[in-house]
């Protein structure tokens, strides 16, 4: 009865006289359902019972082979009660340890393929050798024991097939053999040398059939184990559950011990900021860094015995012994690191190279170290700028002690600066890779800082001086030194007040500068005050148009270049 009939005959009256109102499709699903269903357990029935077919043939074949071996024995036994020599009665003697070998080996053949498992493989208890390096890194032993434990049937699988290998290529010259002592026997005349020759025959057939049984075991089992094997990603995936099975307590209170040394850590080191005067002072004293420092030792090194004595008490040896590899594995890493970490605890001590409250010099910009610790911070205050940087690259750096009169930085953001290049404008954006100008009218432009420090930036927000130059002519050479400097300075304090720049008048002088070639000059020095920065080159021309003004009001000649020609005759 197929599982179709089966399963319509378990099912009520009254659901099979329903079914005449499904629709057909799902009467056509649900059947063709049941028949692949039926379709796949006689096809896995079929495979199996070829399976037990071939075992039983090759069982069978076992069992002649063995009871040929049991007859031989018996009479090889015979001949030795009956036999005079004693060189005849050494060589029967070997034929019957050989013999013994090989129902040995037919027996133990027999049963694994028979209970698919031999008896040695539960019963004896396979002895490691471990040579002296092994002995001296015995830590590593539970590990490669593991690794090769979950690689035992894939070595298994290769040695069998090297096996297969070496009686493939061994039967064939077992055959030529027995063909060539064959052709012998019939050519021989002599009953002797029939005797030896039909001996040798017997003991090369027995050879033969002993290889051809090993050589049809080993194929057996090779195609259980490639029949019973999966891929490789579901074997990673039942190691890793079978490894997380039976390891994932273990691995969980590690883990849970780790969480609770950090908590208590975490508390602790609020307790010592709370209850230890002086800790949150800006620039602590070096018994309170010794003392924040012996606490994250303490907080590393329980945290990285944690997990090991979990191991240790656990007896989970495997474990053990990674984390004991992982740890020589860094501490070997580490060990040329270790003067280098000697100079990062003196300068988080505050006794080294770079101190806090000192003057650095750290990527093309003075710094201020304000603070050191594992991540130290540094800062320009006129740039008004802060950086992070780990304590190790602090390593290479010097400080000093700082000045109240050094300059940190040509600028603050919202000055006003005139660069080298002719570009004016309001810094509106400083960091430690840019600066961002933004020009009269609106126009922003962007200097890398160490292009914008190249350029010498001169800062208009604080004070600046406008020169101005104007000429006169030669006319006026008996009052361009004294009269007309008065004259022109109260024109241009007349001009400067009323159109409002006086309250940011600082100094205005008018003094002769030269006689040129064609005209006598006189320079104009104003200084303002930094708020009328954003006005510089409006000033400039002011003064222009009010020395011009002043010259027309008092008819002062503004003489022009001139080109002279001398005739000689």
């Amino acid at each position: 009865m197929t599982i179709k009939e089966l399963l319509f005959k378990s099912l009520p009256l009254q659901f099979s006289a329903r079914t005449a109102y499904l629709p057909g499709v799902v009467i056509f699903a649900l059947m063709l359902l049941l028949n692949s269903s039926a379709w796949a357990q006689e096809t896995e029935t079929t495979a199996e019972q070829s399976d037990v077919n071939d075992t039983l043939v090759t069982l069978q074949k076992f069992t002649k082979l063995r009871a040929d071996r049991e007859a031989q024995i018996k009479e090889i036994e015979r001949q030795l009660r009956s036999s005079p020599s004693d060189s005849e009665k050494k060589e029967l003697q070997r034929d019957l340890g050989e013999l013994l070998k090989e129902l040995n080996t037919v027996k133990d053949n027999f049963v694994e393929i028979a209970a698919g498992i031999s008896f040695a493989a539960i019963s004896n208890k396979q002895e490691k050798e471990f040579n002296l390096q092994a002995e001296m890194l015995s830590l590593m032993e539970p590990v490669v024991r593991e690794m090769k434990h979950m690689t035992s049937e894939v070595r298994k699988k290769s040695d069998i097939r090297e096996e297969i290998t070496f009686y493939k290529t061994r039967i064939p010259k077992a055959r030529v053999a027995i063909e060539n002592v064959a052709a012998l026997l019939e050519l021989a005349k002599d009953k002797s040398l029939k005797a030896n020759l039909q001996d040798i025959l017997d003991d090369w057939k027995r050879h033969l059939a002993n290889m051809e049984s090993q050589l049809q075991a080993l194929e057996l089992q090779l195609s259980r184990i490639e029949s019973a094997e999966t891929s490789f990603s579901d074997a990673s995936q039942t190691y890793l559950k079978t490894f997380f099975q039976k390891r994932g307590l273990y691995l969980t209170q590690a883990l849970l011990l780790v969480f609770v040394i950090l908590l208590l850590s975490r508390l602790s080191h609020r307790m010592i900021v709370r209850l230890v005067p002086g800790y949150r002072l800006e620039h602590r004293s070096f018994r309170i860094r010794l003392m924040d420092l012996v606490h994250r030792i303490i907080t590393v090194v329980l945290t990285i015995a944690g997990p090991m004595v979990v191991f240790y008490v656990a007896e989970d040896w495997v474990l053990f012994s990674l984390g004991v590899l992982l740890l020589l594995g860094a501490a070997w890493t580490l060990r040329t690191a270790i003067p280098r970490y000697w100079q990062q605890i003196r300068i988080y001590l505050n006794i080294g190279s770079v101190r806090e409250g000192e003057r650095i010099f750290y990527e093309a910009l003075p710094w201020r170290v304000k603070k050191i610790d594992i991540f130290s911070l540094l800062e320009n205050p006129d740039a008004g700028i802060t950086q992070r940087i780990a304590i190790e690259q602090l390593v290479d750096l010097k400080s000093r002690p700082l000045r109240k009169d050094e300059p940190w930085f040509p600028c603050r953001k919202d000055d006003w600066v005139l660069l080298s290049d002719g570009v004016r404008g309001k810094v509106v954006g400083i960091s430690q890779e840019l600066v961002e100008l933004v020009e009269r009218g609106g126009a922003h432009k962007t200097y890398v800082t160490q292009d914008f420090l190249s350029q010498s930036p001169r800062n208009l927000s604080i004070d600046f001086r406008l020169k101005e130059t104007i000429g006169v002519s030669y006319d006026l050479q008996s009052i361009s030194t004294t009269s007309m400097l008065q004259i022109l300075k109260e024109h241009l304090l007349k001009r400067i007040e009323a159109e409002g720049y006086g309250p940011d008048l600082i100094q205005l002088n008018v003094e002769f500068q030269s006689a040129n070639t064609s005209s006598l000059d006189l320079v104009v020095l104003a200084d303002f005050k930094g708020v009328q920065a954003p006005l510089y080159n409006r000033l400039r021309r002011a003064i222009q148009r009010w020395c011009v003004d002043a010259c027309t009001e008092n008819n002062w000649e503004i003489p022009f270049t001139q080109l002279t020609l001398h005739n000689r005759s």
